[in-house]
């Protein structure tokens, strides 16, 4: 009996059925955040981050245009198993000869169709998109779409309903609903004078932004933060506001990992969201004491994310990407190990006796829950992993792929 057969035996004395668990984690499609390659910059302009966001580090070789950005990501996802889809940020619109003469208020479709012919080229399910409400000049005192100057609230409105048109275009081509993440950095470093005023001309500008279009092929969501660098006292799109309005027009209110009071978890929310939405829309990240953007590895708070997806057969209702960027270590390392994690993080769930625990949990047999949980942390889960990479033509010795890539491409840049 080989390692598989018998790992499969072990789980099935409880019930676990191996061969479901790795069918139903290989049609799950993680969308993978384009922004990790090259440190959130971006190819229309920008030089550096602003609105409340930093990344750290100085490792050689970040991707400095399109073309070597494709090829990283080309890599990372020849590296990863199952289903895959990309995110992409409006910051990475290709203007080519119209660079400096095109903003952000006038995108179409034509300076993102080479994101959609490289991920057909590749093979994805599909593209998700987020407006960029940051590193901009029209950011007036770091303010965007709650502005109380209407020029820069219309220069954004314009911006959100360009980036609506360009995902139906996107998802009209890729054959897959395209998510359109909606973060703004909006707010203030000391304590306001006014708070509702802000949260108003917000909620006008969401308005005006999904006046009109195709709920078959655009997913709208809202991202709510604690707070953001330079704005710690107030943020306008707080969790209450986001949340609130996004259950008035019937959309997503999206969970982003790092975006809470360190000793609030994302985990506990999922649940609160499935029971009145059909749908919920999710950024993975690692906050190490606040929304530090680490790279996801596969802690306690991640198998929590993914047990409550698993065992709430929420997998094809939330919506998973992620969201990190860190510069100081390879950037392919830092993809492919957060894919991976997630994924890792999901066979552990999908390999838990949920139906039996759930029970337990009813008849208030606590003592048994807390035995079975701690037992099935040292269940063969590494063995069923295995198995899924090997059926996938892939294994986890991946690292010495990554570095005959920088050696052979990243330093030459």
């Amino acid at each position: 009996m080989n390692r598989y057969d018998f790992a499969k035996n072990e789980y099935f004395k409880y019930g676990v059925d191996v061969e479901k668990a790795l069918s139903t984690l290989k049609d799950v499609a993680i969308s993978v955040h384009c922004w990790q390659g090259d440190d959130v910059l971006g190819f229309d302009g920008g030089d550096s981050l602003d609105g409340g966001i930093q990344t750290t580090g100085n490792y050689p070789g970040r991707a400095r245009n399109p073309e070597e950005l494709f090829s990283d990501l080309e890599r990372v996802f020849s590296l990863i198993p199952g289903k895959k889809r990309l995110n992409i940020h409006a910051c990475y619109a290709i203007l080519g000869e119209d660079k400096g003469k095109v903003d952000r208020d006038a995108y179409t479709y034509k300076y993102f169709k080479p994101w959609v012919d490289f991920a057909k080229k590749i093979g994805l399910e599909g593209i998700d998109f987020n407006p960029t409400f940051f590193s901009h000049p029209k950011m007036k005192n770091g303010l965007s779409l709650s502005s109380p100057d209407d020029k820069t609230r219309e220069f954004w409105v314009n911006h959100g309903k360009a980036c609506m048109k360009i995902a139906e275009d996107i998802a009209r081509e890729m054959g897959s609903p395209c998510t359109v993440n909606i973060w703004i950095p909006d707010g203030y470093k000391d304590i306001p004078a006014d708070r509702l005023g802000p949260r108003l001309r917000l909620k006008d500008s969401l308005d005006k932004i999904l006046e009109s279009y195709d709920k078959n092929l655009v997913i709208p969501a809202v991202e709510s933060k604690v707070f953001g660098i330079g704005i710690e006292s107030y943020t306008v799109g707080n969790n209450e506001f986001y949340q609130n309005y996004a259950s008035k027009k019937g959309i997503c209110c999206l969970l982003d990992t790092g975006h809470y009071h360190p000793t609030e978890v994302v985990s506990d929310k999922i649940s609160s969201l499935l029971a009145f939405n059909d749908k919920v829309a999710l950024h993975v990240s690692r906050p190490v004491r606040w929304d530090s953007d680490h790279v996801v590895i596969l802690d306690d708070e991640l198998k929590e994310i993914a047990k409550e997806i698993v065992r709430n057969n929420a997998t094809k209702r939330v919506m998973i990407a992620l969201d990190y960027f860190d510069a100081s270590i390879n950037r392919l390392c830092a993809f492919v190990t957060g894919v991976r994690a997630m994924q890792k993080a999901l066979l552990y769930a999908l390999l838990m006796p949920n139906d039996m625990l759930k029970k337990l949990q009813d008849e208030n047999d606590f003592t048994k829950i807390m035995y079975y949980n701690e037992k099935f942390k040292f269940m063969p889960i590494g063995d069923v992993w295995e198995e899924f990479l090997k059926r996938e033509n892939l294994s986890d010795d991946w690292l010495e792929d990554i570095e005959k890539f920088e050696n052979e491409v990243i330093k030459n840049r």
